[in-house]
């Protein structure tokens, strides 16, 4: 009688045994909304890594649930919070409120990266004040938003180590401006990188970039239908510039083309705006222990 081999069940790998930085790292990749509503709740150890401060150094939200303004910038500012004024690299897009600026600024220190993409509602008076705060700043972008020339120049005094500037608007044809290119020129000597896309400057402001800014390698130009880049203003672009994108260049751009923001509403954009999602507390747990950890769990679920 023939018997059949018997093999021992293969045993499933133990994820809680791996390197806290191990882990780290891949909670990383699932974004912040996903660290506080589902990784942060599978167990005490990846919530307690979860709410490390060093977890938030960097916080992504370019991509979020479509949860009510209100709800979304409670979180936002939770995540600037929780990183306990070691923040280095913020975006957001869509969300950004002067209220989240004012965190931004207490908690920024350290901040070396900054992008605000579709910042409606901020203004330029609050962006002035959050400059200030932040000596260490090395790249700012900022689309569809309020940024004045004497914006411009307190960033350029207050952030000597800017390096990288992308301020993006949209096309308004026959309006001309050469206010914030004179306001780079004359305070961002240090600039390697800068975008205007949709900008209103002329010859006269690029030339003025092209002077105050040596280091320059790379050039945005595409939408800046005021600029004419023929001759030898041409020429010396080409000469002093790695990387330049030209105004006639329209690619990857229809968003800044004038009328090219307009946006459609559906009614199931309508519903999911009256929709009434959940309120979930976002409130700071000060010690890993585990009865912070039960009462999170207590108050997270009872809430749902």
């Amino acid at each position: 009688m023939a018997f059949s081999e018997v093999r021992p069940a293969k045993e499933e790998p133990n994820w809680l045994e791996l390197p806290r930085e191990v882990t780290a790292k891949i909670l990383h990749k699932v974004g912040p909304f996903e660290i506080f509503t589902t990784a942060s709740l599978v167990c005490h150890l990846w919530w307690k890594i979860c709410m490390d401060p060093l977890m938030w150094r960097p916080i992504d939200l370019t991509t979020h649930p479509r949860y009510a303004q209100s709800k979304l910038e409670k979180f936002c500012i939770h995540a600037i919070e929780r990183s306990c004024s070691q923040l280095e690299d913020i975006s957001i897009e869509d969300i950004a409120t002067d209220e989240v600026l004012k965190h931004i600024a207490d908690s920024g220190s350290h901040l070396r990266r900054m992008r605000l993409m579709k910042c409606w509602t901020v203004s330029d008076k609050q962006l002035s004040e959050v400059v200030k705060k932040l000596p260490l700043l090395e790249e700012f972008e900022i689309s569809f938003g309020d940024l004045s020339k004497d914006t411009l120049e307190l960033m350029g005094k207050c952030c000597p180590h800017l390096q990288v500037l992308k301020f993006n608007m949209q096309e308004i044809k026959g309006y001309e401006c050469d206010d914030e290119a004179f306001a780079i020129a004359k305070t961002m000597p240090r600039l390697r990188h800068l975008q205007l896309l949709g900008n209103r400057l002329t010859n006269e402001g690029l030339l003025a970039i092209l002077d105050g800014c040596p280091h320059l390698e790379s050039l945005d130009l595409r939408v800046c239908s005021n600029v004419d880049l023929s001759g030898s203003l041409r020429e010396r672009c080409l000469k002093q510039i790695k990387d330049l994108r030209l105004p006639e260049d329209l690619s990857e751009v229809s968003i800044y083309t004038e009328g090219g923001n307009e946006v459609e509403s559906t009614d199931e954009d309508y519903q999911i705006y009256l929709r009434d999602y959940v309120d979930i507390d976002w409130a700071n747990e000060r010690e890993s222990t585990d009865e912070d950890y039960q009462i999170y769990l207590r108050d997270y679920v009872g809430q749902l």
